[in-house]
């Protein structure tokens, strides 16, 4: 995976009150948001995954695979591609790929249509 300096993310339109503005806080908003939709998922196996996908920096981007010779690159905590993240994006949430909380109740959510929850993925998916 190739990835880009994660800096710091602005997320205007998902940091909501009481929601830090880093990892811990864009997972817990994502599950409040997954809860409120009927989504699955745990905060161990979003962690998990988001470890394992992008090491936990929202600006990542896979430059080498299948997706990113189409022309369509993974991107974000999740790895997500455009057109999973816009089947699966969640309502009430922004419509930018690379917004980390948009970024994982897509993933989530399509995790939870395709494997039953994103706790069952345990490899690239």
């Amino acid at each position: 995976v190739r990835t880009a300096p994660a800096g710091d993310v602005q997320d205007t339109q998902q940091t909501g009150k009481g929601y830090a503005n880093n990892l811990d806080g864009w997972i817990k908003q994502s599950l409040a948001i997954m809860k409120a939709k009927g989504i699955p998922g745990s905060y161990e196996g979003l962690h998990r995954n988001i470890m394992r996908e992008s090491g936990g920096n929202p600006n990542a981007e896979n430059g080498w695979d299948i997706n990113a010779q189409k022309g369509t690159p993974s991107k974000g905590l999740l790895q997500v591609i455009q057109p999973t993240f816009s089947a699966y994006h969640v309502a009430g949430t922004a419509h930018d790929l690379t917004n980390p909380v948009a970024n994982i109740t897509a993933a989530a959510n399509y995790a939870a249509d395709r494997y039953g929850s994103i706790d069952n993925v345990n490899s690239a998916y």
